[in-house]
């Protein structure tokens, strides 16, 4: 039956465009992962991970196994890289689905090679990408801790060491200070590897600041010295935001004016007016009246709320776009509804197309001006876009 006019757009052969663009980025020093993760940002799964393949994508990166296993129904051939490790009792998952995973806690290391052995995985056949914490403190091995850790990639273990990763937490600082400490300990890392007896093909590291600021060629240079091939992990750039630089570039990287004039937007959010009345002056609109008519004015409800992902911060502090203008949120932002303001635009009437992000006419909102103003990350706006709202693919 008809559904409720509250939807998402993803168009993915712009995903398409923007993956081979990012591609051109990091060519020849690095190949690609496509993140996927949390439902490709909001930007749903099934549509975006075959569309991250027909562009040439050889990885897949989420977060689960559960999303790893949703991933390979989607795509049989793909490698499929489990950055968030393996939880108890997944092993088996690990291997039913062809995974690979991420892990660095002497326990999943267990998880995982019980389960090889299960499945009588001979050995080196089940690869790893073991993560290495170099300043972030979120996930990975200490570089102290390490060789308890290597330790386990034994000639007899099902267990293959296949790539060396860490997370550059602060590759959206323009000075790249961090990143210069982080990628300094990496290499060090890296010497106690190869020190070790061990060989990784893969050195995984940078998501789309570091690709975008132009980090590719080091990082391409890093692991080419201990015998490794590059790869990076972009995520927001695949679906067409450029990460914002704090302090900003003095002198902006070829590569992210290249990243600015190129990258296009996937994803379009809209709804439609449900109706449209006129109220007098002194009118309350909405809960605890925050707002109140000051003359009289034109009003359009809209069938979109927090319950679909748009921020309930966003009540007299926003706008939506209405036949091509700017129409200001009024009142606060309801669960399932919202009301704006359309007494500049005479010609709204029920039915009109309603767009929470992307361009009408000559207009624009993107996932950044909601974030700017809600006091967030554009991540957060697109994966907040709740469950309810289809997502149709182009």
């Amino acid at each position: 039956m008809p559904t409720r006019p509250c939807w998402v757009e993803v168009r993915t052969r712009i995903l398409e465009d923007n993956f081979r663009f990012l591609e051109t980025l990091a060519a020849p020093h690095a190949d690609l992962l496509a993140i996927v993760k949390a439902d490709s940002y909001g930007h749903a799964l099934e549509l975006c991970a075959p569309a991250a393949v027909r562009a040439g994508a050889q990885w897949l990166g989420v977060t689960s196994v559960e999303e790893g296993a949703a991933a390979r129904m989607l795509c049989p051939t793909a490698r499929i890289l489990v950055i968030g490790g393996v939880f108890p009792a997944q092993g088996a998952a690990v291997v039913e689905n062809r995974l690979t995973v991420v892990a660095w806690e002497q326990w999943q290391l267990d998880e995982l090679e019980v389960a090889a052995q299960a499945a009588g995985l001979g050995p080196e056949s089940l690869p790893v990408h073991l993560e290495v914490d170099t300043g972030m403190s979120r996930q990975g091995a200490s570089p102290r801790g390490l060789d308890p850790v290597l330790g386990r990639f034994k000639p007899a273990s099902p267990l293959k060491l296949e790539a060396v990763m860490t997370h550059l937490f602060a590759a959206d600082e323009a000075n790249g200070r961090v990143t210069g400490e982080q990628l300094r300990e990496l290499d060090e890392v890296l010497g106690r590897v190869s020190g070790a007896g061990h060989f990784a093909e893969w050195l995984n590291v940078g998501n789309s600041a570091a690709l975008l600021a132009g980090q590719a060629p080091v990082i391409g240079e890093l692991a080419a010295r201990h015998g490794m091939k590059a790869m990076l992990r972009p995520g927001l750039a695949l679906y067409g935001l450029v990460p914002e630089f704090e302090p900003p570039f003095e002198d902006e990287p070829a590569s992210l004016a290249a990243a600015r004039a190129n990258l296009k937007p996937v994803l379009t959010w809209k709804s439609r007016v449900v109706g449209v009345r006129a109220v007098p002056t002194g009118t309350v609109v909405g809960y605890n009246g925050t707002f109140v008519a000051t003359e009289p004015m034109r009003l359009a409800l809209v069938a979109a709320g927090y319950a679909d992902g748009l921020d309930r911060r966003l009540g007299n502090r926003f706008h939506l776009l209405v036949n091509g203008e700017r129409a200001p949120l009024v009142g606060r932002v309801s669960m399932d509804q919202s009301v704006i303001d359309v007494t500049e635009i005479p010609a709204v009437k029920a039915g009109d197309e309603v767009v929470l992000i992307g361009t009408q006419g000559g207009e624009t909102i993107t996932a950044v001006d909601h974030a700017k103003v809600a006091g967030t990350i554009s991540w957060e706006i697109f994966t907040q876009i709740g469950p309810r709202v289809p997502r149709i693919g182009d």
